[in-house]
């Protein structure tokens, strides 16, 4: 080989290294980038650490029996799982459980199956936790009212082995055409027996059921766009046969009102009010209650809920998980746990889902930054 051409070929892999080098940096940057937590403010002698990102829009959570997580991620119409989510050393990979599905968002395991709730339907899925693969998919609810204004579809299993589905209004406000719109019904796990369990109920998001009095409770996101800062979103303890107001009344200091704006008939009687009421447009979605023991003794049985927070109010409600201290079944006080994740006009991310893993850690799904949280008490 000639002088010259030695030249060239040392030029060459001197640029090629150059430019491997500078990948890896730069991947690796990405890397610690994506493995710190947002500045979220938490109380003394806890800590968060990212679980996994780069997920897209990752929604509800669920446990399979072996402790790793399951995550919809409606945008790519999949469900993933993240295996041994309680070792902080690393990012986790997602695995893909099932894909292919048409907005999936609620999530349950139960009895050796998954159940996943798209807009319009609900399947079962055999699902095997030790390869965390899902098959023989069952069309068990084939015709929920699908997508419109609110197509989050929400399930989860009471004690008395029902799954619970919420579903929300197709509308802002209206009078809607389906009766189970703007509800929460329930059907036996094979998806038989529809039973409508609760009215009124604009959007409601979360479902959890109390591990001491096995009472439902359910976020719900109230009116959008009027004026006056009402009405507040707020938690329902659901009650069977309960009408919580919606389109026609809604809740604020305790009392009921009506809607003038939709120009209702109804005279707000017989209603059901709210378990608690929250900021208008803080958007509470996902809620669980406290039932490890890696957080302090007075945690115990709390209720965490997601405020993911408002889009276009000023000034912005939610970004941020609270704790509502409960007394004999009802709310006692309401306190922030985890706020920061806006800052001014700045949005460093947007909490959705809430979940107690077998590790007694709280994990959190952010849609807004793509990640997965895990929030321990380490003083």
């Amino acid at each position: 080989m000639s002088p010259l051409a030695q030249a060239r070929l040392s030029t060459t892999l001197a640029t090629v290294l150059a430019v491997t080098l500078l990948v890896a940096a730069q991947l690796g940057a990405l890397r610690s980038s994506a493995a710190e937590p947002p500045p979220i403010v938490l109380p003394s002698g806890f800590r968060v650490e990212v679980v996994t990102a780069g997920l897209g829009v990752p929604r509800m959570l669920a446990l399979d029996p072996s402790g790793a997580l399951l995550v919809s991620i409606p945008n790519q119409g999949r469900v993933v799982a993240l295996p041994e989510v309680s070792r902080p050393d690393r990012l986790r990979s997602a695995v893909t459980v099932v894909a292919g599905l048409r907005l999936p968002h609620g999530l349950a395991v139960r009895d050796g199956h998954l159940w996943v709730a798209e807009t319009g339907r609900v399947l079962r899925f055999r699902y095997d936790a030790t390869t965390r693969a899902a098959s023989d998919p069952l069309v068990i609810v084939p015709d929920l009212p699908p997508g419109a204004h609110h197509w989050t579809r929400s399930i989860a299993f009471g004690p008395d082995g029902r799954l619970y589905v919420a579903i929300g209004s197709s509308c802002d406000v209206c009078r809607e055409g389906d009766r189970r719109r703007a509800t929460i019904v329930s059907y036996n796990p094979d998806g038989s027996n529809e039973r409508l369990v609760a009215t009124g109920l604009r959007n409601p998001v979360g479902l959890a059921f109390d591990p001491r009095s096995h009472a439902l409770w359910a976020t719900v996101n109230e009116r959008d766009w009027r004026a006056g800062g009402a009405p507040p979103d707020f938690l329902a303890a659901v009650r069977e046969g309960a009408n919580y107001g919606w389109p026609d009344c809604y809740a604020q200091g305790g009392v009921f009102a009506p809607d003038r704006e939709f120009r209702g008939t109804h005279e707000c009687r017989g209603l059901t009010l709210p378990a608690l009421e929250l900021p208008p447009h803080s958007a509470p979605l996902g809620l669980a209650f406290y039932t490890g023991t890696q957080f302090p003794p007075r945690y115990r049985d709390n209720l965490f809920v997601a405020l993911h927070g408002s889009r276009a109010e000023l000034p912005p409600a939610g970004y941020k998980i609270v704790r509502v201290v409960l007394a004999a079944g009802q709310p006692r006080r309401v306190e922030d746990f985890a706020t920061g994740w806006r800052a001014g006009d700045r949005v460093w991310g947007r909490p959705v889902d809430v979940l107690v893993g077998r590790d007694g850690a709280l994990y959190v799904s952010d849609d807004h930054g793509g990640r997965v949280l895990r929030i321990v008490y380490a003083p």
